[in-house]
């Protein structure tokens, strides 16, 4: 069993080889750390992106990109605190539509399996989840017929869900950043 903890770091400014990004099958990012990761790591918003317009992308998958860093320049000094891989994992079919959990768990089982390879031959072992766009904040009261649409409860389905995936890929330590304003329920 592996390591997962839970942090209030911001996550890129983390030094994970692999950055796990929670995204939609429709190409568009909202949140504002996605919007920044977006500028930070262009050829992977690109990939991202041409995926999601070619179908190739559908809400449980998990599109992994490895990211060719610079060999030179002023940012070759940046290169070892920047990630190796970046994992988008698509659980939502749109930016306004809560994550589902049969997607989550499609999309961790998805990314787990091509997670093994890399810790075991890549010797990848440190990743980064950001998990504010799984917490989804809408308060909206939904009908008996929406239940199967029901946002993701944190505490009871999403939390446990991610530690017991994560924790078993073997010598992977696991961080899940949390937004700061969780700090008063942790």
């Amino acid at each position: 069993m592996s390591q997962v903890q839970l942090t209030h770091e911001p996550i890129l400014m983390s030094n994970a080889q692999v950055l796990v990004l929670p995204v939609n099958s429709a190409g568009l990012l909202l949140d504002a750390v996605l919007v920044k990761s977006k500028a930070l790591y262009p050829d992977n918003y690109k990939r991202y992106r041409r995926a999601c317009q070619s179908g190739e992308l559908k809400a449980g998958s998990c599109l992994l990109y490895k990211r060719e860093l610079e060999q030179s320049g002023l940012t070759a000094s940046s290169n070892g605190n920047q990630p190796r891989f970046i994992a988008n994992l698509v659980v939502s079919d749109h930016p306004y539509h809560p994550p589902r959990s049969e997607w989550l768990f499609a999309a961790i089982k998805n990314l787990q399996q091509q997670l093994l390879p890399l810790v075991r031959y890549q010797g990848i072992r440190k990743l980064a989840l950001l998990t504010r766009p799984l917490i989804f904040t809408n308060e909206k009261r939904l009908d008996a017929k929406q239940t199967s649409r029901l946002p993701l409860d944190w505490q009871h389905t999403t939390l446990p869900l991610l530690t017991n995936e994560l924790s078993q890929i073997p010598k992977l330590q696991s961080m899940l950043h949390l937004p700061k304003s969780m700090e008063a329920r942790q």
